[in-house]
């Protein structure tokens, strides 16, 4: 009940999203209210290799590289495989930590062959080195369209603040909350993706505003007062 008060509230707030944003002429654009992205397998290739340069560095920094890998037409994992490491070390430089994501960028390129267009399970990717649960999650939610939550940073933050989860919480228990609150209420699985490529979303922006800079929560307008209100779940997105 609270953590869908929480979605709805920020859903209200800020709108929809419009995440995973894709290059379209060496700009990002945010599909808003289109679900229908991934269209084609070289766009879910770009939201994986997005996925996995996003750790420990901001999304603005990873737009930088996935425009400089696409100049080098390296979105299309065939052409990834065929060229110097070096090269896309330089691309990727302004994501950080390159020597390690150029491999770890090579580890996924060669499973996402292999995969041959099928879709990969959670337990897979976990199985790739440089890819853990949130960027297995990330791929999962965004590039391949599957109801598996999202946890960041910010997320952890927020739930802490408000007191809906201890400090030491691991990623797994913070995740199988939100989803069992959200399986509740939302039976049909497409909408139950977008809820949680939304939430996630939300969850990001709102961080940004609130939960970037310590002491975090400092001026949210989330509280309890507010997660007491009632919810009406039939406002659920359509």
């Amino acid at each position: 009940m609270q953590i869908y008060k929480i979605y709805q509230t920020l859903y209200d707030k800020y709108g929809a999203q419009g995440w995973w944003p894709l290059l379209e002429n060496e700009q990002i654009i945010y599909h808003k209210n289109d679900y229908s992205y991934p269209k084609n397998q070289n766009q879910t290739f770009e939201v994986a290799v997005g996925s996995i340069l996003t750790q420990n560095t901001t999304f603005a920094s990873v737009v930088k590289s996935l425009i400089n890998l696409n100049r080098y037409d390296l979105l299309k994992p065939s052409n990834l495989l065929k060229i110097d490491i070096n090269t896309i070390k330089e691309a990727i430089k302004p994501s950080g930590y390159f020597n390690q994501k150029a491999n770890y960028l090579l580890n996924f390129t060669k499973f996402f062959i292999a995969l041959d267009n099928k879709i990969p399970n959670r337990d897979e990717l976990l199985g790739i080195k440089g890819i853990g649960e949130e960027t297995a999650d990330s791929i999962l939610l965004y590039g391949y369209n599957q109801p598996s939550m999202k946890i960041d940073a910010y997320t952890k933050r927020l739930f802490i603040h408000l007191k809906l989860c201890d400090k030491k919480v691991k990623y797994k228990e913070l995740k199988n909350m939100i989803e069992s609150e959200f399986k509740k209420t939302i039976k049909n699985k497409k909408k139950l993706i977008q809820t949680y490529q939304e939430f996630h979303a939300l969850l990001v922006e709102h961080g940004k505003n609130y939960y970037s800079k310590k002491p975090y929560g400092e001026g949210c307008f989330l509280n309890k007062d507010i997660l007491k209100l009632g919810v009406k779940y039939d406002r659920i997105m359509k």
